[in-house]
């Protein structure tokens, strides 16, 4: 029998000084900068209408920090943190510019460069298991939430594993979608297919 569909809101964390620096920010737990918590709260006003059920949050505080203004806003509401919406770990090259990795982890910065879908840095995550959380955390969260509306506040390397698996593209490439902070990305799953409705919602940024 068909279950009902979940919709989906996953959201992307607000601005952080290691997005503004271009650090490899991975899950090193860096909190949303000025201009992160402005985006966070007109986020929380953008959604404060919008008919919502549940509220989830990768457990580093970058994502819970853009979903508490609008769990505060809203009330009622508990926000679940789960680790498997974390970011992709980079290990050894978290916290560094890419002109420092390059130079201190060169072999783990040219996997990197070249999209290695098997390539983990030492102490980091490859393409392809960060791939595999990234899905087992969809199916499982569209499972136990079956007929609900869900806001996921999570990463931009979980949304473009997303926008992958939505495409059918492989890992071994660059990013191809625009992910910007505190975007709204509207997705359906239903019958184990994930759907995509609108992506990259940031009107609310204007």
């Amino acid at each position: 029998m068909p279950t009902a569909p979940t919709e989906l809101l996953l959201i992307r964390h607000g601005e952080t000084d290691h997005n503004r620096q271009g650090r490899f920010q991975g899950q090193v737990d860096v909190p949303l900068n000025a201009t992160g918590l402005a985006q966070a709260e007109r986020l929380a006003q953008r959604l404060r209408h919008e008919p919502l059920d549940v509220l989830v949050s990768s457990d580093l505080s970058r994502a819970r920090g853009t979903a508490e203004p609008l769990r505060a806003l809203r009330g009622g509401f508990d926000l679940a943190t789960d680790a498997a919406w974390r970011e992709q770990a980079f290990g050894v090259l978290e916290g560094l510019v890419v002109a420092e990795a390059r130079l201190s982890h060169p072999e783990a910065f040219a996997a990197w460069w070249a999209h290695t879908p098997d390539s983990a840095p030492p102490g980091g995550e490859s393409p392809a298991a960060f791939h595999a959380r990234v899905v087992a955390a969809l199916e499982a969260l569209a499972h136990a939430h079956a007929g609900a509306r869900v806001a996921v506040f999570t990463h931009g390397g979980v949304l473009d594993m997303v926008w992958r698996t939505v495409h059918g593209l492989p890992l071994a490439g660059p990013r191809e979608c625009v992910i910007p902070n505190t975007g709204i990305n509207r997705l359906r799953w239903v019958d184990g297919r994930l759907e995509l409705v609108q992506w990259a919602d940031a009107a609310h940024l204007d």
